[in-house]
């Protein structure tokens, strides 16, 4: 087939022709660094201060509470190690963490870092088979010294959805008896990266101190995001050096990546009302996968799902292999292993769900972009169906023996 089907949207999204047009600019014509004080300078300025205006005005944040990052990576770590430092430093007590067990890597390697040097205790909270984390084991999880709270808006691998505003509000509640007791109040962080597309992001309303994001899922240029910090947050300034981002981020901006960041938060409003059609279409890939491919699974809820996202699990079927003649066939998707990345290890999501490792090594995730059709789902599925015929083709002592040697 000469034609690609991307459907790993969820790694990353081609950046939009408008996205584009509108960073080319400060790569060559108006290329002054955002920092000096001359013509050239001031154009850059200002063309920074835009696209922290149409951040802001999509988060219903003031613009002095956006900073703009490298990426979700880096402001989960920042987010994560920034408040420990400030809260050790000030309190000179090690603070608690509570997060869960499916929540991205960078997050998950923060945690363990600090865990590790001694900065914090942490408590990761279990998700169930749905994907979806228990308000109640929240509460019951926070203690005198829990200093931060970080659960992720939409899982990248399962797409399944959190109850973020609901967490954000019984985080006000415990707050306001904190008080009381002259206990630190809780901060609340979410990683809304793959949740940006699709889902009501206005901080107010979400009860988030912290919020991550990255450009690239969203149609923009790849290593620029931001960290929305509420004023008032105590959190240490990220590097130091110069002045730049209020104090908090020293480093010579990254003029035409926050140009495209801007752009693309912009877009994302004109894209809500095709929301309800790529909900439609995802339905039907899932409804043709579980119906004509026999002992297919669904990982994660159905129902708290993105819009975008389907993830499978294929029994007798090893992902990688799947992948390689999915990709050969056409269909560009990506595999709950972590193989690709050079890591013989099952995906921590899927475990974290109860599957067991032979059953995460199974899976496929799909991810629609603003450009999937119905056509390219027809196409999917039969080569999907095709590639699996021919895997479960393959002796049982074959995959055995792969099972044992990656254990």
């Amino acid at each position: 087939m000469s034609k690609k089907i991307y459907l790993d949207n969820a790694a990353t999204t081609p950046v939009d022709k408008k996205v584009f047009e509108a960073m080319k600019p400060y790569f060559s014509d108006k290329f002054g660094n955002a920092s000096s004080i001359h013509s050239f300078g001031r154009v850059a300025s200002e063309a920074v201060e835009k696209a922290r205006g149409q951040v802001a005005d999509f988060f219903g944040a003031q613009t002095n509470e956006i900073i703009f990052t490298s990426g979700a990576t880096e402001s989960n770590n920042w987010a994560l190690k920034g408040m420990t430092k400030k809260y050790q430093a000030e309190n000179n007590k090690i603070p608690h963490i509570i997060t869960t067990a499916f929540e991205h890597s960078c997050i998950l390697e923060s945690c363990k870092a600090l865990e590790k040097n001694k900065k914090a205790e942490v408590t990761y909270l279990p998700v169930y088979k749905d994907g979806v984390v228990k308000i109640e084991n929240i509460k019951k999880a926070i203690k005198p010294n829990t200093l931060l709270i970080s659960i992720m808006y939409v899982n990248n691998e399962i797409g399944t959805v959190q109850p973020i505003a609901e967490i954000g509000k019984l985080i006000k509640k415990i707050n306001q008896k904190r008080e009381v007791k002259k206990l630190n109040k809780i901060i609340f962080h979410t990683d809304a990266t793959q949740a940006i597309n699709y889902f009501d992001c206005k901080v107010d309303k979400l009860g988030v101190d912290l919020l991550s994001m990255s450009a690239h899922k969203i149609y923009g240029p790849k290593g620029v995001g931001v960290l929305y910090i509420r004023k008032g947050t105590p959190i240490v300034r990220k590097q130091d050096g110069g002045a730049q981002e209020f104090g908090l981020r020293a480093g010579t901006l990254n003029t035409p990546g926050i140009v495209g960041l801007g752009k693309a938060i912009e877009q994302v409003k004109s894209r809500k009302s095709k929301v309800k059609s790529m909900t439609l279409l995802r339905d039907y890939l899932i409804k043709r996968v579980l119906k004509e491919i026999p002992d297919a699974h669904l990982n994660g809820s159905k129902i708290k799902r993105s819009p975008n996202n389907a993830n499978f699990s294929f029994p007798r079927v090893e992902g990688e292999s799947l992948l390689m003649m999915l990709d050969a066939e056409g269909v560009l998707g990506s595999t709950g292993s972590a193989c690709s990345s050079g890591e013989l290890k099952p995906s921590h999501v899927l475990l974290a769900l109860g599957l067991k490792p032979e059953e995460a090594h199974s899976s496929l995730r799909l991810t629609l972009g603003k450009d999937t059709t119905k056509k390219d789902i027809d196409y999917t599925v039969s080569a999907i169906k095709k590639v699996i015929k021919k895997l479960r083709g393959i002796s049982g002592n074959v995959l055995k023996d792969y099972y044992l040697n990656h254990k």
